[in-house]
């Protein structure tokens, strides 16, 4: 998947290649996005998409709010297509104003959109309550089929679960999943997979995060589940454990050029990964992303040598 954009740039530099530099077709491979296929249908997704919390919900709610539309739009200029949000993120206002981007921008039919279903703050979901939850948000989305809901954060999924499958079977909703990304709540996905039939799970996974390699990925291949990939940057902390650092020379044997697209392929490297969605609010971010997806990922020696380097840093 190449933006137009990209093509030109590769042709070009073919075009004007001498006969000892790559092949077209080795640019080709180096530029285009690595994709995945989603297990219960074999549809195929980009493995680097977009999430919404952190600096994207922060800055929905602010004056700044218009650069997230050129966020939006670079992600599926640059070959992206998963967008990741949540009602609850930035108080509501991160699903909506990107709702309303995308609309703007008439990129809807580009757009994975991953979005969640949790009214179970405290003790049992009001089934309701969960239904007006998933209206509004196809009313901000403004698309119908949504691509994928899940159940956020293991909220009451013996009641939400069951609602959106409702959705599903009414062809309103295509995929339906749950998420966690809370140590006191991995047992209980780790039950519901076991238990019920689902298209996705969403948890947190990072080079210096490994306790998904534990069970959750292991049972996520085993029961065909797809997997999305929260805080690949562990939120800040594998910032802050870098900083000051330039990317080891290694690096280039998988094509990461920026500690961004080093964390990215860690993550995407594990063969139960459908897709990683790091937050960002900014353009040049979602490129440097977006990079992450292309190229070459990590052999098993080489994660091994990933975590190694990682592991010896300062802690933060």
């Amino acid at each position: 998947m190449i933006s137009r954009r990209r093509w030109l740039k590769l042709t070009a530099a073919a075009g004007a290649a001498v006969p000892f530099s790559p092949s077209l077709t080795e640019l080709l491979f180096r530029n285009e996005m690595i994709t995945r296929a989603i297990p219960s249908t074999g549809e195929e997704i980009p493995i680097v998409g977009l999430g919404s919390s952190a600096t994207f919900a922060s800055m929905a709610g602010s004056e700044e709010a218009d650069q997230l539309r050129e966020v939006l739009r670079t992600l599926v200029e640059e070959g992206g297509s998963v967008f990741d949000t949540a009602p609850s993120y930035g108080g509501g206002v991160s699903e909506e104003v990107a709702g309303r981007f995308v609309q703007e921008l008439g990129i809807g039919d580009r757009v994975f959109w991953a979005t969640k279903l949790n009214v179970a703050r405290e003790g049992p979901a009001d089934p309701e309550a969960a239904r007006a939850q998933v209206d509004a948000s196809f009313q901000r989305v403004g698309k119908d089929p949504i691509d994928l809901i899940q159940v956020h954060n293991m909220g009451d999924p013996e009641v939400q679960l069951p609602i959106l499958r409702e959705y599903k079977e009414e062809g309103r909703v295509r995929y339906i999943g749950i998420t966690t990304t809370f140590e006191n709540q991995y047992d209980h996905l780790v039950e519901v997979m076991r238990n019920e039939p689902l298209d996705f799970i969403g948890t947190d996974y990072a080079v210096d995060n490994l306790h998904a390699e534990e069970t959750i990925l292991p049972l996520a291949q085993e029961r065909g589940i797809a997997v999305l990939v929260y805080a690949p940057f562990g939120r800040t902390r594998l910032w802050n454990r870098v900083e000051g650092r330039e990317v080891p020379e290694w690096a280039a044997e998988f094509d990461a050029e920026t500690w961004a697209q080093f964390f990215i392929k860690f993550a995407a490297s594990h063969p139960a990964v459908t897709a990683v969605t790091p937050a960002t609010s900014r353009p040049h971010h979602m490129v440097d992303n977006l990079g992450g997806g292309r190229g070459r990922l990590p052999d098993e020696a080489m994660r091994r040598r990933m975590v190694e380097y990682v592991d010896a840093l300062p802690q933060a």
